[in-house]
């Protein structure tokens, strides 16, 4: 097991620490997610790209980098959790507990931002330790479930452009583990169309109280004699309020550049984007919480949704300005 990383200890970051300011505090209050331009080193960023390609078989690397469109052919398809390739989707979660993905996305420069809405003592990570992946699945021929054994990030998460593909109507969803704030940083420019990871603003003010616990989600378990019933439990107001917001949207695609990252409350619903553009969209995921989290879990879904957050996101009046929303993406700056 390698060395444990406490945040605020560990960090080899060039960038000194960054702090919103009240509008952005604001902004992620009113709509749930917040995105922060240029807050990684773009070489970091490069040299977890170029740990991605490296790990490859060679015969799939070659044709991704001569020809990037998915899918995935049988032969270069892997169904091993830690190192996923099939379809168009393409993780390596290995990489989420290797130093250089700790390095880059639990960095001080994330770090003092995270810890800015969080407030409390921020978890702490292991490097070269279990990946996301190792243990589970969260259900029979389901995904794997990222609440066991993960000490780090989710890993690195890539989606290949869909080619001709005909366009396909956004799908959200929100996670089903615990956690209190997601980050995505973007390892490579990601265009509009680009397969950014896309949210829905303001939904998780929507979704929170529909929810029967505060952070988790309740499973049912898996039996071979009685397998209609299985996963992730939601309550008819909750699916309900899903297709609406896949119907009525406004749905935000979180695009931008190499070192842009994008904030996000744990009840937010969201997607992988789809992937109609002409490069493999390349980003970085790993989830925060504080060490009382487990305590926190225990409130109900009737106390205030923010009563876990820091002062600074509690006191917020979440007024912001339409210039400001325009420049996080959201449509007519509402």
């Amino acid at each position: 097991m390698g060395s444990t990383a406490r945040f605020g200890i560990h960090c080899v970051s060039p960038y000194h620490p960054r702090m919103l300011a009240d509008e952005q505090i604001a902004f992620f209050r009113t709509q749930g997610y917040l995105i922060v331009r240029g807050l990684l080193d773009v070489q970091a960023c490069e040299g977890v790209r170029a740990r991605m390609w490296e790990d490859l078989p060679a015969r799939v690397r070659d044709r991704l980098q001569a020809n990037p469109v998915g899918p995935f052919a049988p032969a270069e398809e892997s169904t091993d959790s830690v190192r996923f390739r099939q379809g168009y989707r393409w993780l390596n979660r290995a990489l989420g507990v290797s130093p250089a993905v700790i390095d880059l996305i639990y960095g001080e420069a994330v770090q003092s931002i995270a810890a800015q809405l969080l407030g409390g003592t921020l978890r702490a990570v292991t490097q070269d330790g279990v990946p996301m992946g190792s243990r589970g699945p969260a259900w029979p021929d389901g995904p794997v479930d990222p609440a066991l054994g993960t000490e780090a990030a989710r890993g690195v998460y890539c989606t290949l452009p869909y080619g001709d593909v005909p366009k396909q109507p956004p799908s959200c969803h929100t996670d089903g583990h615990p956690m209190q704030l997601g980050v995505v940083g973007l390892l490579a420019d990601i265009g509009p169309d680009g397969g950014a990871f896309t949210v829905w603003p303001g939904s998780h003010a929507r979704l929170f109280p529909l929810c029967a616990l505060r952070y988790d989600q309740p499973r049912i378990p898996y039996y071979d004699h009685l397998p209609s019933l299985r996963g992730i439990v939601h309550s008819p107001a909750y699916l309900a309020e899903v297709a609406r917001l896949n119907r009525d949207g406004p749905a935000v695609a979180c695009h931008g550049r190499a070192g842009d990252v994008v904030f996000w409350h744990h009840r937010l619903a969201h997607m992988a984007g789809h992937n109609y553009g002409d490069s493999i969209r390349e980003a970085v995921l790993a989830d925060f919480w504080r060490t009382d989290f487990d305590a926190l879990r225990c409130q109900p879904v009737s106390v205030d949704m923010w009563a876990d957050w820091s002062e600074a996101v509690r006191s917020s009046d979440g007024v912001y300005s339409a210039a400001f929303a325009a420049s996080q993406g959201l449509p007519g700056g509402v």
